[in-house]
């Protein structure tokens, strides 16, 4: 069994280092007055997970019945197989009809049902990011005539992809990267609990895996029960690097270079291809700067792109000002 759904946690005790949320989601359970939600962040914070404990503290044993989950990352990039393979959907499906009239069709009849008990029900987006304009926007009519009987929740790493005719309808909740304290501190809970101890997971590779989660606590987990049953962490953190990294690496290169286009279009291709976030993007290339450069100028730019992106609507043109800002320092 996988650790991260082992550790998972089921009530708002356990989601760690994202308390200012819990505080907010907690009193939305306790009132029953809950608004629709975008909850932002980077991949392993918490998101689903809350999304999860929500569900639980609103309707105890009959959770799964009144929350409907669509990933929405699957469903547009595998089109009308996903369809046809996820027995949700089966007797829904309309074989001769788009991708587009299918989703609109499952989001009219989801939200149509009746909660089972209670007040309203869930329709939750995961990867909402993924969502085209045009699903968007059929999404925006159907939250219009069912906000009654059904509240909407949106999980994305990258909020600007968002329309403002459904962003502004929704409070937003934004997960912190899990401090590293914390991290380290659950890891070590997880390490005594499943026995492995010291011998094959020690403290320095501990260490070695919070530095590389970079406030992911599920990589951090995963990374954590590999690193146990291999035994080699420092082998395991170099197989695991991931094709982004190995993207943003190119990315400085081609500004290197002086390809500041080249450059540009691998970002992009890092929020469009791979559904990052533009902080998450900035992450990347900030953990490659660190590691094979050292020039003060590309600290400062990094610093401030990172204030922008947290001001800005569009990480698009903000990463593009920081590509072409910081051509010269390598002239």
């Amino acid at each position: 069994m996988l650790w991260t759904e082992k550790y998972r946690p089921v009530s708002f005790s356990e989601i760690l280092g994202q308390e200012p949320v819990v505080q907010h989601l907690s009193s939305f359970a306790a009132s029953r007055t809950l608004p629709h939600l975008i909850l932002t962040g980077l991949h392993g914070t918490g998101k689903s997970a809350a999304v999860g404990c929500l569900a639980r503290a609103l309707y105890n044993e009959t959770w799964e019945l009144n929350t409907s989950v669509i990933p929405v990352s699957d469903l547009f990039s595998q089109g009308k197989s996903f369809l046809e393979q996820d027995e949700r959907y089966t007797h829904i499906y309309q074989k001769n009809q788009s991708l587009l009239v299918n989703f609109k069709y499952i989001l009219k009849w989801y939200a149509s049902m009746r909660p089972l008990d209670t007040e309203f029900k869930l329709m939750v987006f995961e990867d909402a990011h993924a969502l085209t304009r045009d699903a968007q926007q059929a999404l925006r009519r159907i939250m219009e005539r069912t906000s009654t009987t059904c509240r909407f929740i949106f999980t994305t790493t990258n909020p600007s992809a968002i329309i403002p005719a459904i962003s502004s309808r929704c409070l937003p909740l934004f997960f912190a990267p899990v401090r590293q304290d914390i991290v380290l501190g659950h890891l070590m809970k997880i390490r005594a609990n499943e026995g492995a101890g010291s011998t094959t997971c020690t403290d320095d590779d501990l260490d070695l895996i919070v530095q590389a989660a970079a406030g992911d606590l599920r990589r951090a987990i995963l990374l954590l029960q590999a690193t146990h049953q291999s035994g080699r962490c420092e082998d395991l953190l170099t197989c695991t690097s991931s094709e982004t990294a190995t993207m943003a690496s190119h990315t400085l290169n081609a500004l290197r270079n002086g390809d500041v286009r080249g450059a540009i279009r691998l970002m992009e291709s890092l929020m469009i291809d791979y559904g990052l976030s533009g902080n998450e993007v900035l992450y990347e290339v900030r953990t490659i700067v660190q590691r094979e450069y050292n020039h003060p100028a590309l600290a400062i730019a990094l610093a401030d792109t990172e204030y922008r992106l947290m001001h800005a609507n569009n990480d698009f043109i903000q990463l593009g000002r920081f590509a072409t800002g910081i051509r010269g320092v390598f002239t």
